[in-house]
């Protein structure tokens, strides 16, 4: 079974399908570290709050600063969603349309976070330096997912922080009920919205 969970999700994390729109370069300073490291994500079922480290992944975590600055999240969805695997969004608005992003960042996987339950990480494609503004919540721990080698199976996903509050929220956009939309699985039927994410 966690087989073809794994061999079903491992596409999805790679996002081919959802391709990117490449605008402004995404800074790589060192900002991340002296400004705000928590952020509020408003979704239409409720708060989820989250501690960035910005020590650990720096560059990540100044380009996530940057789209909550731009207010690029505002309307997106989590458009999807896997039970016992993550809830994923940041790059659908609402009419499901792709939003034209930054420049993609460098992976910082290598950084000594786990992808544990509770965690924040990117999404990217296959490149391991794809990342823009997608981001996925691990609902348990996706070891699978973890840096392993400097290779492109190896990689993993960069994780930037943590849920500090409203766990509870994550877990119940986990069970929204889900099917296929415009060819692409597990959308969730009723649309999770993010109204915005904020620094707090």
């Amino acid at each position: 079974m966690f087989g073809q969970l794994l061999a079903r999700t491992m596409p999805m994390l790679a996002l081919v399908w959802l391709g990117f729109g490449i605008s402004a370069h995404a800074e790589e300073g060192t900002a991340a570290k002296t400004a705000p490291s928590a952020i509020l994500i408003e979704t239409s079922m409720g708060n989820i709050e989250v501690q960035l480290d910005a020590e650990k992944a720096p560059i990540t975590v100044d380009n996530f600063r940057a789209y909550i600055t731009e207010g690029f999240y505002a309307g997106t969805l989590f458009h999807r969603v896997i039970p016992n695997f993550m809830i994923q969004g940041g790059g659908m608005d609402e009419s499901f349309s792709k939003k034209t992003t930054r420049d993609a960042i460098k992976i910082e996987a290598n950084n000594g976070l786990n992808n544990d339950r509770g965690t924040i990480a990117m999404a990217r494609t296959n490149a391991p330096n794809s990342a823009t503004s997608q981001f996925f919540i691990n609902l348990i721990d996706n070891a699978m997912l973890n840096h392993t080698a400097e290779s492109t199976r190896g990689w993993g996903y960069t994780v930037f922080g943590k849920v500090t509050k409203g766990m509870d929220i994550v877990d119940a956009i986990a069970k929204v009920e889900t099917g296929v939309h415009q060819g692409r699985r597990d959308v969730p039927k009723t649309p999770v919205v993010i109204k915005n994410i904020s620094l707090i």
